[in-house]
């Protein structure tokens, strides 16, 4: 009799075992099979929440089939105490596991709402910014100069909250002084830039940061960047350029940045400028001269004066031979790399076409002509 129960017993232990294993593995292929979710959705994360909240929501959102299954399987993997404060974008049919994932690596919110302080040539503004899930579209709900203005109720609802990201956005050709200007007007970040940063020395680009970083993490991060940028252009430079050092480089770069603003003319444009530095000519490029006036704080806004490009500066390319001594702004990498490949050309003038491009001329009675249609464009525009 003992050996029929023993036998029995052995017999539904081994069912039992089978039926958990079989549990386990079920549980196993819902936690990473393709969830239930319609259409994306954005999952607030609040500070202090944990997991058994955080499932509920999800279970209620109808982003997950089973609250106790996801919190089984973030035990299991051990990321249940790593839970992230934030607004994470939960897309359609994710399943559990990448869900689990999502709010439990870095903590950087990926939905929700974005604030983009914005620094350009003319004008530095803060634009706030809605992430729609459904359409992984952004909607402006506010846009403010925070130099000149008061920051908008829009702004103020947001800036303090923990799954705001925050993201500065630098032009390309923007003078180091604007930037650091910008930084400061911008009420985010923590401590105080000491020195305005060489010219020229800063990236331009887009930089997400967290509230209450140091503006000095910020304005080293651009200098990283910028120094990796020069580095590598300057590795794979053209032959016969006629530059002897990377900061001369930079120099011809900020140059050719303030010159033009369409990318497919970059090459061109610093192909003028190495003509002339190969034939001993002057640069003659009237933002060098802006800059020996402004210093790079602020813009001129109004044209230049005869008197001034007959004046002797550091910067005025028509008086002084070769380039000036520092950059004019901080170029992109899109003009670095021009600067140190430009294009082959006979070149060695060019205006404005009107058109936004410029008219390229090979001598100066083309370059006079080009120049005759050009005033003809601006009188015409004058008069209208």
């Amino acid at each position: 009799m003992w050996r029929h129960i023993a036998s029995n017993a052995i017999t539904f232990l081994i069912v039992a075992l089978f039926l958990v294993a079989g549990v386990i593995a079920w549980g196993g292929n819902q936690y990473r099979a393709k969830g239930p979710l319609a259409t994306a959705i954005c999952l607030k994360v609040a500070s202090g929440s944990n997991m058994r909240a955080v499932s509920n929501q999800l279970a209620n959102d109808g982003a997950i089939s089973s609250a106790a299954l996801l919190r089984i399987g973030a035990d299991y993997s051990e990321r249940a105490q790593l839970l992230k404060a934030g607004s994470f974008l939960i897309e359609e049919g994710a399943s559990m596991q990448e869900i689990v994932e999502s709010i439990t690596a870095s903590g950087v919110s990926t939905c929700g709402t974005e604030v983009v302080y914005r620094v350009g040539v003319t004008r530095t503004q803060v634009q706030v910014r809605e992430l729609d899930p459904a359409t992984n579209q952004f909607t402006e709900v506010a846009v403010f100069n925070p130099i000149e203005e008061d920051a908008p109720a829009a702004y103020l609802d947001v800036k303090d909250e923990a799954d705001t990201r925050f993201r500065v956005a630098i032009a390309e050709g923007v003078t180091s002084w604007q930037i650091a200007t910008s930084l400061e007007a911008i009420d985010v970040f923590d401590g105080e830039i000491s020195e305005v940063p060489a010219e020229g020395r800063l990236a331009p680009g887009s930089y997400e940061f967290r509230l209450n970083d140091d503006r000095s993490e910020i304005i080293a991060r651009m200098i990283d960047d910028q120094e990796t940028i020069l580095a590598e252009a300057w590795a794979n430079r053209a032959d016969g350029v006629p530059l002897s050092s990377p900061e001369e480089a930079l120099i011809l770069a900020s140059i050719v940045e303030k010159e033009t603003g369409l990318a497919d003319e970059r090459r061109q444009v610093a192909s003028v400028f190495t003509n002339r530095l190969n034939r001993g000519m002057k640069l003659q490029t009237d933002p060098t001269v802006i800059y020996g006036i402004t210093k790079g704080q602020g813009i001129l806004s109004r044209g230049l004066r005869q008197s001034e490009l007959r004046r002797r500066t550091a910067w005025n390319t028509y008086v002084i031979e070769g380039l000036p001594p520092t950059p004019i702004a901080n170029p992109g990498k899109a003009s670095i790399e021009a600067a140190l490949n430009p294009d082959t050309t006979e070149y060695i003038f060019f205006v404005a076409d009107g058109t936004g491009g410029h008219a390229f001329a090979t001598n100066l009675d083309d370059h006079n002509r080009n120049v005759a249609a050009w005033r003809a464009i601006e009188a015409e525009r004058s008069n209208n």
